[in-house]
Order: C-alpha cells, then structure tokens, then sequence
C-alpha cells in the first residue's frame, strides 16, 4: 500500500506541475515576459514548487533529513538532465545552441549553493527572530540575483523565438490564472502523502530518509523539470529548457532559507547534519560542470557523444555512489 501511495500521489505531483507549467508559460506569453525570464525564473520557480512543498510537509512530519536532502538531491539532478538533452538531443547540440547570457544563471546557482553549504558548515547561531540570519542572507542573495537576470535583458530568447500565428491555443490570463492557482492547490494536498510515503520506504528499505530524499525523493519531484526540458528541446527552444533546470537550482538555494520561515524549532540550517554539505557540494560541482559546458563550446566528440553531457550524468551516478557508500542519511 505504500508503495502504491508513493507512486500515485507522484503520478497526481507529476501532472499538477506539468499544468502548472503550461499556465506559467501562458502566463508568461499573454503578459510579454521575455524568454530567459521565462526559463530562469517563473518557469523554474513553477516546475521547483514540488521540492519546496515537500520540504515543507518533511518539516511538518519531523523528517529534517528528507527535506534537506530533496532539496540538494533536486540540484544534482537538475544537472543530469542537461547531461541528458545533451546526450538525447546530440544532433542540436543543446549546450553550444543556448545563449550564453545562461551563465550568468549557472554563476549565481553556483554562488547560491556554495553559501548554503558555507552556512551549513559553519553553523552561525545568529537569529533575527526566529529566523536564522544565514537563512536571510540566502534569500536576499536570491532576490539580488533576479535583479541581475532581469536588468541583463531585454530577452527574446526560447519560446518567444518564434510567434504563433495563431495563439488561439494559448489560454488566456484569466484562465491561465487560474488554472496555476488550482495546480499549486493539487500540488499543496498531495505533497504530504508524497513525503509520508517516501517516510515509510526509507523504512521498511532500510535506506535513511537522507538518501531517500537526494535520490529517489529529488528524482520524483525534478519530474516536472525533466518533462518540460524535454518538450521545450523538442519544440527547439533549448534557451527555454536550460534556463529552467539552471534557475531551478537558484530557485532551490532560495527555498532553502525559505523553509526556515516554517521551521520553528530553531535555525533549518543549523539543524541540517553537516554530512549534508557533501551533497552541496556535489551540486555546486556539477553545477559548475555545466556551466563550463556552456561556456567552452567544445567541439569535440566522442563517437556521437558530447563530452561534457557525458561527464554530467556519469558525475551523478558516481556522486550517488559517493553519498550511498558514506552512508549520507542512512
């Protein structure tokens, strides 16, 4: 039974972010937000709404382990997924078509998530509130960093590369509106039956709710991620689809001190085991892997493989192994 839990509620969790979103991008089409906008932040922010409720429900049910590993896991596989257009889409050559500006939002993932793991490991015991000042910091880094992406424009990137000539199909605000508002609602009823679930697995496994929540818990909630990647490269709009895993793994870092607001036992940072910083520090690694990718243009192959895409997914599965083997949650 719980097994079949877990994979309805990430069935409900998958749909309710892929509708999720196509509202944002309808949102984002009817009120003339340019592409990278798009991508980096309402599009990252719409498809990574699943990590941060989980973490939320994770706190609530008193598993800290899950919530913190979710959200880290969620980091290095946002990074295989680039790997992984780069290797489906290997005739494109996502990583050398996307625009570079693109780095300016890998840098910032990657400055994000090297200050969270700084305040993990640091532990600073100073609390504004009940709020911890490290946990501040990361939200006001986040919010800074949005203003660089947004006052780099104009953008006209990814989606809105091509018109429609007919956008007919396109809903409009009102409805896109709401349709967000009712998929952010599904998303917020199934997520506890998501982390109890996940809860129980780690459980009866044997496996601790640290591993659960970076590797099958962050694969779960990265769906909507994968699937709207994987279109928006099909429909050739691959700013579209980098933009929003390198925004995710901003938009993570930001949640991470946002979920402090709702944990009221202390600083969230300070109560993360510190072996945690491992997994922050994978995802700073592969985020920084990617961004080299974008910056270097590489031409050359491997038969028909693209080096650096390779490199990305292999880095994930070793950087698992890494964390399964130190027993990082477990």
């Amino acid at each position: 039974m719980i097994w079949v839990t877990f994979f309805i509620s990430a069935a409900i969790l998958v749909l309710a972010s892929i509708k999720l979103a196509e509202y944002g991008d309808a949102i984002a089409y009817r009120t003339k937000l340019g592409g990278l906008f798009v991508g980096t932040l309402l599009m990252a922010g719409a498809t990574s709404l699943p990590e941060f409720l989980t973490s939320i429900n994770s706190l609530q049910q008193g598993v800290l382990g899950l919530a913190a590993g979710n959200m880290m896991g969620s980091n290095m596989f946002n990074m295989a997924l680039v790997g992984l257009l780069g290797l489906i889409f290997y005739k494109q050559r996502v990583l050398r078509r996307v625009a570079m500006r693109h780095t300016l939002t890998a840098s910032l993932a990657t400055a994000l998530i090297g200050l969270a793991t700084f305040f993990i490991l640091a532990d600073i015991d100073v609390k504004i509130g009940w709020i911890g000042l490290d946990s501040l910091l990361l939200i006001v880094a986040y919010i800074g960093g949005v203003w660089l992406i947004r006052s780099n424009g104009p953008d006209n990137s990814g989606a809105g590369e091509e018109e429609l000539e007919d956008d007919s199909s396109i809903p409009k605000l009102p409805r896109a509106l709401i349709g967000f508002s009712l998929a952010t609602l599904v998303l917020v009823l199934v997520s506890p039956y998501l982390v109890r679930s996940s809860a129980d697995i780690a459980e009866i496994t044997g496996l601790g709710t640290g591993f659960v929540g970076t590797a099958l818990l962050a694969l779960i909630t990265s769906l909507p991620e994968l699937i709207t990647a994987l279109v928006a490269a099909r429909l050739g709009a691959y700013d579209l689809a980098l933009g929003n895993l390198f925004g995710s793994n901003l938009f993570n870092i930001f949640t991470l001190g946002v979920t402090d607001v709702f944990y009221l036992q202390g600083r969230f940072l300070g109560a993360i085991d510190p072996q945690f910083a491992l997994t922050g520090l994978l995802g700073l690694l592969l985020t920084a892997m990617g961004l080299i990718g974008n910056q270097a243009r590489l031409e050359r192959r491997i038969w028909l493989v693209e080096i650096d895409a390779l490199l990305l997914v292999v880095g994930y599965f070793l950087g698992l192994w890494l964390l399964y083997t130190r027993g990082i949650g477990i």
